[in-house]
């Protein structure tokens, strides 16, 4: 499973029916559509001609439609009379500068991936520190999502401090018995739940870092949506780092791209970095002007996402429990930021058979797509709310959940 496929990711605005899958679900026999018979191209269609949602994602809209939004935002973040920029200059500049000052950072760099710009933090802070040994969580994105590119590309060694489902603490980092030049924090962490220590946890696994003379990097991909959860600002959270890396497409909905943010001469060794890793691209108007959009407008709503989140988490749990759910998971609970997980004990098919159905008959999906969970027979959902999750109520969820649970326990 590559990295597109897990990632999911949400856009504001509701993509538009295509003419073959806005036909009413009375209408539209078993089977028939864009996706025939083939299940997942048939469960596409049945959610994005879904009229409720919790969020969209980026990949239900058609190409067409992508670029009329973006021509019509656009104009509301940038000068458009600007010339095009030409490596890295122009709107990619005015990208960076907003960026740094989000963050309170000196400067940042845009990349094209978040790949990219974590090997580049990481080979740089090795360079300095002179200990090529990273220490981060095995389920950190470069551990599970990169193909294992630290050491192949980068010559990075990784370690582990702990393998529980949560970040390191501090007593762990403190007592590895193995020395790291740099400890890496994925913020919040995705692969175990979308999981946040507390403020207090953050900054004392900080300190242990410190101690150990360690430069602290932050996998920041999701950090926009991290500061309801720890009560502070964005610039207060990314001050306790060395660097942090941001992304444009996670929470901000954008079309890609990523930023490494820290000191200057940091940022200024990262752009050499980045010309040598491929990453030095003709022209990026697109996506700079996409990720200036979401600051502009996504990021202020993410405390409200968070707030709606932990209300659905609670009312998906009511709903199930309605229901007579044999067992069931909502991770972490409550949950830290506006995407979490729900748990259940069956096969990932049967699950996605009933998202389809449900959609198509009833055109609400409160799930997307399930995956095999750590154990035969039970399967793992991630949920994400944003913009169409506000309108739903406590009660329009905890429904949509039991009727999801019954459907579910009628076909296993």
């Amino acid at each position: 499973m590559n990295e597109n496929e897990r990632d999911r990711q949400t856009v504001t605005d509701p993509a538009e029916p295509t003419a073959d899958t806005a036909r009413p679900p009375e209408e539209r026999p078993r089977g028939e559509g864009p996706g025939g018979d083939d299940p997942h191209a048939r469960r596409a269609a049945a959610l994005r001609s879904a009229e409720r949602v919790l969020a969209r994602h980026s990949t239900d809209a058609t190409l067409q439609e992508r670029l009329a939004a973006l021509s019509t935002q656009a104009a509301s973040v940038h000068d458009l009379a600007e010339p095009v920029d030409v490596y890295g200059n122009g709107v990619v500049e005015a990208l960076e500068d907003r960026v740094a000052d989000v963050l309170g950072t000196e400067a940042a760099a845009f990349f094209p991936t978040g790949t990219m710009a974590q090997q580049v933090a990481l080979r740089c802070w090795a360079g300095r520190s002179g200990n090529h040994t990273v220490a981060l969580h095995p389920l950190s994105h470069p551990e599970v999502h990169e193909g294992g590119a630290l050491g192949a590309v980068s010559g990075l060694r990784t370690v582990h401090p702990t393998r529980e489902r949560r970040l390191p603490t501090a007593a762990e980092v403190a007592e590895f018995p193995e020395p790291f030049g740099t400890l890496m924090l994925e913020l919040p962490l995705r692969d175990a739940g979308f999981v946040l220590p507390d403020w207090a946890e953050l900054t004392e696994v900080v300190a242990a870092a410190r101690e150990r003379d360690a430069v602290v990097h932050l996998d920041g991909a999701r950090l926009w949506e991290c500061a309801a959860h720890f009560g502070r600002a964005l610039p207060e959270i990314a001050s306790l780092a060395d660097s942090v890396y941001v992304s444009f497409y996670k929470s901000l909905e954008g079309i890609g791209g990523a930023a490494l943010a820290g000191p200057a001469d940091l940022v200024d060794e990262a752009r050499v970095w980045r010309h040598r890793y491929g990453g030095q691209l003709f022209q990026q108007f697109p996506t700079a002007l996409a990720a200036l959009h979401g600051l502009e407008t996504v990021l202020p709503l993410l405390p409200s996402y968070v707030a709606k989140a932990r209300e659905v988490a609670e009312a998906i749990g009511e709903g199930f429990a309605a229901a007579g759910a044999p067992w069931f998971r909502i991770h972490p609970r409550p949950v830290h930021t506006h995407q979490f997980q729900v748990w259940l004990p069956y096969e990932a098919q049967v699950l996605d058979a009933a998202v389809t159905e449900l959609a198509e008959e009833t055109g609400t999906a409160l799930f997307r797509r399930w995956m095999p969970g750590d154990a035969p027979g039970v399967s793992v959902a991630e949920v994400t709310v944003a913009g169409p999750g506000l309108a739903w109520t406590p009660t329009e969820v905890a429904e949509a959940a039991e009727t999801f649970a019954r459907r579910v326990a009628a076909a296993g």
